[in-house]
């Protein structure tokens, strides 16, 4: 919990001094240490190209009050330049003009004179585009697991085992069996031939016998 309110407490902190940032802007000075003159050593247009402006920044006028002034016109009026209808005339000597939006602003000098001189510039103010935060540091809270159920193998009854096991374990044949029949086999042989010899030599005494 501490933790968590210290990021949020981070993250407003962010943003508040993001937005304090954006409200304040910047201060530039025009034709920085020559101020608003009409021979400056570096031309408007060029001091105005070097430089980048955004919403809510200030432009600051130097001159003395009087001598000249500052007129905020159209486009058309700049190229003219038209002192005649301007939009905003700034005229107090120390004159500043606060950006509240993008786009395009033109300036010229209210002498007509200064401004066909090149005493003018055009300042173009960048779109609004809020600057990515860093990122809040962030925990992830995982659920404690609850403990799964150990699964117990079925209980198996006794009437419910195959037959195959009922039965009981299959018994190999006997060798002996075998034996025994091989040894019948012999003997009943050897008497066959026993026999069928008597009866040959039989045969051949009776036969001798008549002979004689």
């Amino acid at each position: 919990m501490g933790s968590q309110r210290f990021s949020g407490s981070l993250f407003v902190m962010l943003v508040l001094g993001f937005l304090l940032g954006v409200s304040r802007g910047y201060k530039f000075y025009v034709g920085g240490r020559d101020g608003w003159a009409t021979n400056p050593s570096e031309r408007y247009s060029h001091w105005a190209e070097r430089n980048r402006f955004q919403v809510n920044d200030t432009l600051f006028f130097k001159y003395k009050k009087g001598s000249d002034s500052v007129l905020i016109v159209s486009k058309d009026d700049y190229y003219s330049c038209n002192t005649k209808n301007p939009i905003k005339s700034l005229t107090d000597g120390d004159s500043s003009f606060i950006f509240d939006r993008s786009g395009p602003f033109f300036f010229i000098s209210g002498n007509a004179d200064d401004c066909n001189k090149g005493k003018k510039l055009i300042i173009v103010v960048m779109a609004v585009r809020p600057k990515p935060l860093p990122p809040t540091p962030y925990s992830p809270i995982t659920p404690a697991s609850s403990p799964q159920p150990t699964s117990s193998p079925p209980a198996v009854s006794p009437d419910a085992r195959s037959p195959s096991d009922s039965a009981g374990p299959a018994q190999a044949p006997s060798t002996n069996s075998k034996s025994g029949s091989l040894g019948l086999t012999a003997g009943s042989l050897s008497v066959g031939l026993v026999l069928g010899a008597s009866i040959g030599v039989s045969f051949i005494l009776g036969g001798f016998l008549r002979v004689v």
